[in-house]
């Protein structure tokens, strides 16, 4: 399956963006995690979504900020982004698998389809 993130874009602090993940096929059995990079820092798990959608994942640091979900209909992934920080800022990646099980969701290493990402950047 081939991803492709859109999105991201310049935003101020305290605003919203909503960023999607598509699949050039079907989404059917993937599971979709989504990865943040910001310059001079590593890769970091942002959220993540079980392909049935009864689990979801987020990173301490972003409960209650960010909601991922998904339309499977639509082959498409959804992260919607609130209150956005300027620590927010970073190139933004999803990922897919339908092996990754439930104890690795938050591994990158655990993805084996990646996007080229979308930039988001938060101006303080």
């Amino acid at each position: 399956v081939q991803l492709q993130a859109s999105g991201g874009g310049l935003v101020q602090a305290g605003g919203s963006l909503r960023l999607s993940c598509a699949a050039s096929g079907s989404f059917s059995g993937y599971s979709v995690g989504w990865f943040r990079q910001a310059p001079g820092k590593e890769r970091e798990f942002v959220a993540a979504i079980r392909w049935n959608s009864r689990h979801t994942y987020y990173a301490d640091s972003l409960k209650g900020r960010f909601t991922i979900s998904r339309d499977n209909a639509k082959n498409t992934v959804f992260l919607q982004m609130n209150s956005l920080k300027s620590e927010d800022t970073a190139n933004y990646q999803c990922a897919a698998s339908r092996t990754v099980i439930l104890s690795t969701m938050r591994s990158e290493n655990a993805y084996n389809y990646w996007g080229q990402g979308t930039q988001v950047t938060v101006s303080s």
